[in-house]
């Protein structure tokens, strides 16, 4: 298994850049990977639905934290503009409203929690259409993900089954309160069509472009240092962490159509030897919105545009007070203290609750409504691995000496009332 070399390389995230992966599948696209050439025109409809000074408070304080090139985005009084083809000079411009008064509706397919109809206190999430996200796969492809470890002989931990897991808690309880729920995932299967031999011939394209003239087909060790210069490797890469994630979009985005996306991960910090992992006494949480774009990945078309059409849906306005509420409740529940990254060089820390960065990620980026995305736990902690290999179970048990409910339960319950309290507030009440 892949040892990560900083603990925020295993975050339970849906990472953008890669050290061998370029930005882009064909350098001349200017594009993402499996990115696909952004449809501008689209953008018409935010016409005259922002004011210059929010969109430069978007811009500056969450979007573009460490800043622009100016030929990027152009901002004066009355407009923005936007680069929207490199090689060809083309640009978008974006008219902006006078004033508040007099600017024009904001056109999105989700619903602010004001426009739902009035809930009774028994139902607080009344005519929510909430969409679960649990991360990663698990089962059979666990391992390819490197979302997977075992100390001695004891229960495999599997990321994407304990998400799942937690998700599958969440559904009914959120049901009960009258939330519309689906499922983005609800087995251990991908949701693309495509495999890793799909990718073997744009992986080998990716290597070479990068240096390596004839990249080896496949990983012989899991502990070979070169082995992400491997055909095997990148084409694994290419097959979850980008044709998934984009797929999951789709189904998100063309029929769904939630209001709010939960993402459900769990964390882990460096153990060293794979086939020896090592347990830390380190635990904690943080929870993630989108923003906090790198210079470098502002250069592709795609996510420029991407993170245009985000910020003018006002996203960001709706999931930082629910991601902050969200935490407040998890941090209660859990009583773990906030992560801290090592480096500010990809995060942006936002909000109140000190638990909520801002972070570019491919699934807050391309689902387009609000996405609160939660990281409790670090899974190979003392704590958390052996509340993990106690398994699910109702009331409380003694772990470690102490009293606790099933760690399932615990995610599940606090991510329930952070929901009842913010929408409770957000939405009013009804008789």
């Amino acid at each position: 298994m892949f040892q990560f070399k900083q603990a925020r390389r295993f975050l339970a995230i849906i990472a953008v850049h890669l050290s061998i992966l370029p930005p882009a599948s064909n350098a001349a696209d200017s594009l993402g990977i499996l990115g696909a050439h952004p449809s501008w025109n689209v953008l018409e409809k935010y016409q005259e639905t922002i004011t210059h000074d929010e969109f430069a408070r978007l811009i500056n304080n969450v979007y573009c934290t460490h800043g622009f090139a100016p030929d990027l985005i152009a901002i004066d009084e009355k407009s923005a503009r936007i680069l929207t083809n490199r090689n060809a000079q083309k640009f978008f411009t974006l008219r902006f409203a006078q004033d508040e008064a007099s600017r024009e509706p904001v056109p999105r397919l989700w619903r602010l929690p004001k426009s739902l109809a009035p809930a009774k206190p028994e139902k607080p999430l009344s005519g929510l259409r909430i969409a679960l996200d649990p991360g990663h796969l698990g089962g059979t492809w666990a391992k390819m993900e490197e979302r997977w470890f075992q100390v001695g002989d004891s229960a495999p931990v599997e990321e994407g089954d304990l998400t799942l897991r937690v998700a599958r808690l969440l559904a009914p309880r959120l049901r009960k309160l009258g939330a519309k729920v689906f499922f983005v995932r609800n087995s251990n299967e991908p949701i693309t069509p495509k495999r890793p031999d799909d990718f073997k011939q744009l992986a080998r394209r990716i290597l070479i472009k990068n240096g390596v003239p004839q990249p080896r087909t496949d990983v012989l060790d899991p502990n070979d240092p070169e082995k992400e210069q491997t055909i095997r490797w990148q084409s694994q890469i290419l097959f979850y962490r980008y044709s998934e994630i984009r797929r999951r979009a789709v189904l998100v985005n063309t029929k769904l159509h939630p209001d709010l996306v939960l993402c459900l991960h769990l964390n882990a910090e460096g153990w060293g030897d794979p086939n020896h992992p090592t347990l830390t006494d380190k635990n904690h949480l943080h929870l993630l919105v989108n923003g906090s774009y790198l210079k470098d990945e502002l250069e592709l078309d795609d996510e420029r545009f991407e993170m245009i059409r985000r910020l003018l849906s006002r996203a960001y306005d709706e999931e930082l007070p629910l991601a902050d509420t969200i935490a407040g409740a998890m941090a209660r529940e859990t009583k773990l203290p906030p992560y801290e990254y090592p480096t500010t060089n990809s995060t942006t820390k936002v909000g109140t609750s000190g638990y909520v960065y801002a972070r570019n990620l491919l699934a807050t980026r391309l689902y387009r409504c609000p996405v609160v995305y939660c990281e409790p736990y670090v899974m190979n902690s003392n704590d958390a691995f052996a509340r993990i290999q106690a398994g699910d179970y109702e009331g409380t048990r003694s772990v470690n000496g102490t009293e606790r409910k099933s760690i399932f339960r615990e995610y599940a319950d606090s991510v329930v009332d952070g929901l009842v309290d913010y929408y409770s507030r957000a939405r009013g009440s009804g008789g």
